[in-house]
């Protein structure tokens, strides 16, 4: 499933297109929807935010669409009604003069008024999502120390998104050896210090990976990667999918471990018990 970083970017690249000019078409494969078809022709695109993995276009007739990718939606901007050859099936398409965002193979689309958007039932289930809004250390380090929270172990806590909206399993791993954290600790048994390192590291981590395409070693990993002929995959992550290989910091075994059904990573010496 995307994660935060990936759904900023595909939100980036639908605002860019539809703020091309007022929406002359829209077509929903819903039943339930249609009657927004014309509804909402004409309209304008103010903004298109998301929360957590969720997408959030805000049109200027005062309603929003809503849409979650789930695991195999998929968002392409193309010249205006131009299709791409795929076997997905379309599910939500906006189109103007210039350009068309088209919605494949997700099933999760809703439109609401503006105004209520915030009630929808997991928009409003969902944690302060720091590539959409202001989202500072202080808060969350705050926001780990609350009694909801603090708790509970960091591979359970990082992919609840109630906690902070979209994080995923990749970043899970990346965030606790940014932060130098054993996985299975809690907040509550950190320091003061510690927890803002966990708070500073998904900050960090998370624009890094909107900023570089999923990328979330630094510069020298990547640079010296690039200069000895290694692929995006062999560079892009500290520790995410790297089991048995050695850390890029101290040289030891990468650990592959299963926490909540689903792989996780660490470094044994870099993130002690």
């Amino acid at each position: 499933m995307p994660e935060g970083p990936e759904i900023r970017r595909e939100a980036d690249k639908v605002e860019k297109a539809l703020q091309k000019g007022p929406i002359i078409e829209m077509y929903t494969a819903f039943d339930r929807l249609k009657a927004y078809e014309n509804l909402l022709s004409g309209s304008k695109v103010n903004k298109v935010a998301t929360k957590g993995k969720a997408m959030l276009i805000h049109l200027s007739s005062g309603y929003t669409i809503y849409s979650h990718n789930q695991l195999y939606g998929r968002w392409y901007v193309k010249n205006s009604y131009t299709y791409p050859k795929t076997n997905r099936k379309l599910r939500l398409a906006l189109h103007n003069e210039k350009q068309s965002a088209l919605l494949y193979s997700a099933s999760d689309v809703e439109i609401m008024p503006t105004e209520e958007i915030e009630d929808h039932p997991f928009v409003s289930r969902v944690g302060p999502d720091p590539l959409s809004e202001q989202v500072t250390v202080d808060m969350i380090a705050a926001r780990s120390l609350d009694k909801k929270f603090r708790n509970r172990r960091f591979t359970s806590l990082l992919l609840d998104q109630h906690f902070i909206g979209g994080i995923g399993n990749y970043l899970r791993s990346e965030i606790l050896f940014a932060a130098g954290i054993y996985p299975e600790q809690r907040p509550a048994d950190l320091s003061e210090g510690q927890v803002r390192q966990v708070a500073e590291a998904l900050l960090l981590l998370m624009n890094r990976s909107y900023k570089y395409k999923g990328v979330t070693t630094d510069e020298t990993v990547v640079e010296g990667a690039k200069a000895e002929g290694k692929t995006y995959s062999e560079y892009r992550h500290w520790v995410f999918n790297r089991g048995g290989q050695p850390c890029r910091v101290d040289g030891s075994e990468i650990i592959r471990f299963t926490a909540g059904s689903r792989r996780c990573y660490y470094c044994p010496t870099c993130q002690r018990k």
